[in-house]
Order: C-alpha cells, then sequence, then structure tokens
C-alpha cells in the first residue's frame, strides 16, 4: 500500500463513520478512522511518516485553531457537504487566474463535473499541509523549494515507485523513486506511451540525471490542484482553491 493509498484511504473509511455519528467529534472521528485503517492493512506496516523529500508531512495541525481546522475540513471532503465545505472559505476565495472567485461560485463548480473537484479536494487533503503560522499550503510539497522547473515539475506520489529504461512494466528499474520531484523531458504529446510519462530525475546536486519513465498515475503536476487558508480576525479560512500559475 502506497502513502498516497493509504491517506486516500483513510479520508474514505472516516467517511463512513462520519455518516455513522454526525454527533461524534470530528478529531475522534479521525482518530478511529486512522485506527481502522491499520486493522485494515491485514499485517502491512504503515509507516508513520511516508518516506522522501517532498512525502506529506503536518506542520498544520500544532497552529492555533489549526487542529479544529484541519478537522472540520477533512470532515466537510469527506461526506462532500458544500455546506460545510463553504462555511470553512472566505467569501473571496480565488479559483483561477481568470477572476473566477467567492464562495456560490465554488458551490457551483463543486456540483459540476460529477463532483470531479471533490476528487481533487480528497487528493489534496492527503498529501500533507505546510503552515508559517499566518498561512496554510495543502499540498505540503507546494510550499517547499523545488529543485526543477515548476512548468515541467512532478511530483512522484508514493513510496519505491520504479523509474523504468522503456515505457513497459516489465522493463529494467533504473532506480526507485519514494516522493521524488522529477521534470517532464518535452511535451505531454512525446512523453506519454502507454500509461507511462517519460522524466528526468536528478540524483542529488551532484548525482547522475536519468532519464526514464514512469507510471502516469504515480505523478502529479507540481502545480496542479492546491488549497492556501489564512488567518484572518484569529480563525482560518480557505482563501483559495486554484490551479496553474
Amino acid at each position: 500500500m502506497t502513502a498516497r493509498s493509504a491517506l486516500l484511504a483513510a479520508v474514505t473509511l472516516f467517511a463512513a463513520l462520519s455518516a455513522c455519528d454526525r454527533s461524534d467529534p470530528p478529531s475522534d472521528r479521525i482518530e478511529r478512522a486512522a485506527e481502522q485503517l491499520v486493522s485494515d492493512a491485514e499485517g502491512e506496516t504503515l509507516p508513520a511518516r511516508p518516506t522522501g523529500p517532498f512525502a506529506p508531512r503536518d506542520e498544520c495541525r500544532d497552529q492555533p485553531g489549526g487542529g479544529a481546522f484541519l478537522a472540520s475540513l477533512l470532515d466537510a471532503v469527506a461526506t462532500r457537504e458544500a455546506d460545510d465545505l463553504l462555511a470553512l472559505s472566505s467569501e473571496d476565495i480565488r479559483l483561477d487566474f481568470g477572476g473566477g472567485n467567492g464562495a456560490a461560485e465554488l458551490r457551483d463548480r463543486l456540483a459540476a463535473d460529477d463532483g470531479a473537484l471533490w476528487d481533487e479536494l480528497a487528493e489534496i487533503v492527503a498529501m500533507g499541509c505546510a503552515s508559517d503560522g499566518a498561512t496554510m499550503t495543502m499540498p505540503w510539497y507546494f510550499a517547499q523549494g523545488l529543485p526543477v522547473d515548476p512548468y515541467g515539475g512532478m511530483i512522484v506520489t508514493g513510496e519505491e515507485v520504479p523509474l523504468l529504461d522503456e515505457p513497459s512494466a516489465d522493463a529494467p528499474v533504473l532506480a526507485s523513486l519514494s516522493w521524488e520531484a522529477v521534470e517532464l523531458t518535452g511535451s505531454p504529446e512525446t512523453d506519454v506511451a502507454g500509461g507511462f510519462t517519460r522524466v528526468s530525475w536528478a540524483q542529488g546536486a551532484a548525482g547522475q540525471t536519468l532519464v526514464g519513465f514512469v507510471e502516469s498515475d504515480r505523478l502529479r503536476p507540481y502545480i496542479d490542484y492546491r488549497l492556501i487558508a489564512s488567518r484572518r480576525n484569529g480563525s482560518w479560512h480557505l482563501t483559495a482553491f486554484i490551479a496553474g500559475d
């Protein structure tokens, strides 16, 4: 089980617990969801902290009011309750770089495309949270310095993901990547082949750069959707849910 799938499974389990008893505090349901996830893993060892330079980390829960805010956010995402999510959002929440903003617009977008944005939110909250005390950024990696061009940068979403010599699961493995930053080698039209994407990976500052193929569904664009929350008048509010740059 990868770190990403484990975290997404926790969101799913939390949704089931939420449906059973909405009067139960969200933080308690989160804890039971995590315990149930471990119980259901049937002997698998799930790391307390996924490995890799851009693996999910939580810097937000210990911020003043951060624990309650994140519990409410996870609750809203797991149950797909638009009203609950909007209650956590600022009235002027930014939704794109073309002028789209506002809680009403967010409600409309959440209801469109068979809930595709809810799926995006579920991925985002599973990828950790960074905080400087004034803002929260999800995924965690988006607030970190990236060793590649962000426009072509991709995050390997998992541990021990093979970098392959050819676009085939049976190809020789050049390296195993755990939550690493890689870079597209050309354009999506030339990089993608049969469910694999051609990327380059620099092995540290003085290391060799390897070029190979990674399963496309294990890659996430660095500038994909992210959530930004800000402290206003002593409480946290979502101020951006945006993709691109």
